[in-house]
């Protein structure tokens, strides 16, 4: 009898083993840990980080940046797995992809991709979306006080006029700068013709004394105080500025705009590759990108998110961008060697 119960009591041991591996391996998210995002300054609401932390547990430790180049000097130069998402343009998904930075993404657990409008999906920086997920998209594009400015602005050539000396506040990133000044003359914002970069370079120093400040963090700030009258910029600072005066007004020049498309990647060896998987499901749910475009009103690539918001977005031209802008603009692409050439005109430059 004695030997029976003992046989009894292993036999219930054992089953109550096999019952807690199942039910371990449920695949509910574990509550608790945390997370390293690294992402643009003025891009992702603190509330978006606050609703995941009371929804799952996991603690968000934020870093932020202020351009694609400066993230990517950044992520090189640190311990492999200081973060573990990162926010990538389009052009930068493709470099950090071809360098072994990215870490390949476990689509069937973010679901919620289906959210997105096709037409940001499978693009050729990212074929089949294998290590990037949309986030936001946009452009650079001009905002203009009417109040301050001597005249109606129509597009780039007339910002280089020494009438506008000292009055501009314009993004501090080489590549929208530099292209924005290619685009005035007919090229392309990713030339690398030498002769065409020697017309950039001879047209940058007209737009140097029109310079009061250069700041990719919040170039809204000069424009809303009143100390610069025009400002070169990405299209939410404009959007946000046409929300709070109907003195200024945008321009999207013919010659056609510096357009990006953001993303949401995971570095190779994140240390929390779980939870970061779990918060690109969280920011591509409709509630939660909404989140997103109510503070920083980018062009939204969630369908889902973009029927959830108000009139005032949908009618904010800087937000909500005319597809005939979108089609008539271009994206910056990796130059590869030739990005040297930029980094000496822009050295010049900032002088």
């Amino acid at each position: 009898m004695k030997k029976l119960i003992t046989t009894l009591l292993a036999l219930t041991l054992l089953f109550a083993a096999a019952s807690c591996g199942k039910s371990s391996d449920s695949g509910a998210p574990k509550k608790g840990g945390e997370l390293n995002v690294f992402v643009w300054t003025e891009y992702m609401p603190q509330s978006v980080f606050d609703a995941f932390t009371k929804e799952t547990g996991i603690k968000v430790n934020v870093s932020t940046y202020s351009s694609n180049e400066d993230m990517l000097s950044k992520v090189k130069g640190g311990n492999e797995g200081i973060y573990d998402i990162v926010v990538p343009s389009d052009y930068m998904v493709k470099m950090m992809t071809a360098e072994g930075l990215l870490a390949p993404l476990d689509l069937a657990a973010i679901p919620n991709l289906t959210n997105i409008d096709a037409a940001y999906l499978n693009q050729s920086f990212d074929p089949g979306n294998k290590y990037s997920v949309p986030y936001m998209g946009g452009l650079a594009g001009l905002v203009v006080n009417g109040a301050k400015a001597d005249e109606v602005i129509t597009g780039y050539e007339q910002i280089f006029s020494p009438k506008y000396a000292n009055s501009i506040v314009a993004l501090d990133d080489f590549r929208a700068v530099i292209g924005m000044t290619a685009k005035s003359l007919g090229y392309s914002l990713n030339t690398v013709d030498d002769a065409e970069l020697a017309a950039v370079d001879a047209k940058l120093d007209s737009l140097k004394a029109n310079i009061k400040l250069l700041d990719s963090d919040s170039p809204k700030s000069a424009m809303l105080s009143g100390e610069t009258s025009i400002g070169f910029m990405w299209n939410a600072e404009i959007a946000i500025c046409l929300q709070e005066s109907g003195d200024f007004y945008a321009v999207f020049p013919d010659e056609g705009c510096y357009l990006f498309l953001d993303n949401l990647s995971i570095l190779k060896g994140a240390k929390n590759p779980d939870a970061a998987t779990q918060f690109l499901n969280f920011v591509l749910r409709p509630d939660v990108s909404k989140l997103v475009s109510d503070e920083f009103p980018y062009l939204n690539p969630n369908a889902a998110a973009v029927e959830m918001l108000p009139d005032s977005y949908k009618s904010n031209l800087a937000s909500n961008i005319d597809p005939a802008v979108i089609a008539n603009g271009e994206y910056v692409q990796d130059i590869g060697s030739d990005v040297e050439k930029y980094d000496t005109l822009w050295t010049k430059f900032v002088k």
